[in-house]
């Protein structure tokens, strides 16, 4: 097998992912203020137990839009610090 000199389809990717991560900042708050939304709506739903399953739904994935809009923003600055762009 020969060794490869060139971007390998991973770099490639990862260039990608770290673009998309860069230029789309508004995805991250996005998710993070659709969450916080979700998971305050839930979260005074609990007042009624006639809606209580839903409550449950609605609190559950706000608190996944939150965990990937911080998620997402944390990997932004990684990257910008590893790149020097602080």
């Amino acid at each position: 097998m020969t060794p490869t000199h060139g971007p390998t389809d991973q770099d490639a990717e990862r260039r990608w992912i770290g673009t998309a991560l860069r230029d789309f900042p508004w995805v991250h708050l996005g998710l993070g203020l659709f969450g916080n939304t979700l998971f305050v709506v839930g979260s005074v739903m609990f007042f009624w137990a006639s809606v209580t399953t839903l409550a449950i739904w609605l609190f559950v994935f706000g608190s996944l839009g939150m965990l990937l809009g911080l998620i997402g923003e944390l990997l932004v600055r990684v990257e910008k610090r590893r790149r020097g762009d602080d």
